[in-house]
């Protein structure tokens, strides 16, 4: 009777091992895909964030890579504490979760939060970071320069911004607007501000669009994935009592 039991043991936790190396594999898939999109919105937006006074956006994308890359680390170490049958390694594992879904649900707690919040804070901020920047600080100046160009806009919320920019008042330009807003780009070509020279549009519309929808995948990310720890928590915490009773 007893070995008999013994071999039930024996097929439970060969069985608990199985699914625990299967969901191991989906957290591993799943950490990738987490690092992916932290790089991702970082590459892409990477040149416009110093001109962001709010620091959620840059956060919120440093907080997934950290969390990717401690994905995979932790997926390594479950991997070598089931292969080992080390208790130890299994609580370490554990608590790595629970440390991996605070950083996630936090971070789609913030993109959430700060999606509603992006336009409200573009219109108070980006206005001025045109007019008080361009020219005065050579970094803010790139990225206004690069903006206008890939986004076909003229100033934060209009052409019309570049009047009261220090820009104007303090450079010996003869432009009424950046060469930069030229629908074809030549030197000085910012000297006629017609429709037929420069787009009408500012670049807040665009820009506010895009940071939302990269929030909204930022949430889902954050949000939807942190899910898979809890059930690796779980996992691991009935592992962790199925070794330490077959060593029993």
């Amino acid at each position: 009777v007893k070995n008999r039991r013994h071999d039930e043991g024996c097929c439970s936790v060969n069985f608990t091992k199985t699914f625990f190396h299967i969901y191991n594999f989906i957290f591993f898939l799943a950490g990738c895909g987490v690092l992916g999109v932290g790089l991702w919105t970082v590459i892409t937006k990477h040149q416009y964030v110093n001109l962001l006074t709010n620091i959620t956006y840059p956060l919120t994308a440093y907080l997934l890579i950290s969390a990717g890359c401690l994905t995979l680390l932790t997926a390594f170490i479950g991997c070598c504490s089931v292969l080992r049958q080390n208790r130890c390694s299994i609580i370490l594992y554990t608590f790595l979760l629970l440390l991996i879904f605070l950083v996630e649900a936090m971070v789609g707690i913030l993109a959430y939060v700060y999606r509603n919040q992006v336009e409200v804070d573009l219109n108070h901020n980006l206005d001025n970071t045109f007019i008080e920047k361009y020219w005065i600080s050579n970094s803010e100046t790139l990225s206004i320069d690069k903006m206008q160009q890939e986004y076909k806009c003229c100033g934060a919320t209009s052409f019309e911004n570049w009047d009261k920019s220090r820009w104007r008042k303090e450079s010996n330009t003869t432009n009424l607007v950046p060469d930069s807003c030229c629908k074809t780009v030549t030197p000085n070509c910012g000297k006629r501000n017609h429709p037929s020279s420069i787009p009408y549009t500012g670049c807040i519309h665009r820009f506010s669009e895009e940071l939302k929808q990269q929030l909204v995948i930022i949430c889902a990310v954050g949000l939807g994935i942190s899910v898979i720890q809890i059930f690796g928590m779980i996992l691991s915490c009935f592992l962790y009592f199925k070794l330490k009773g077959d060593d029993d």
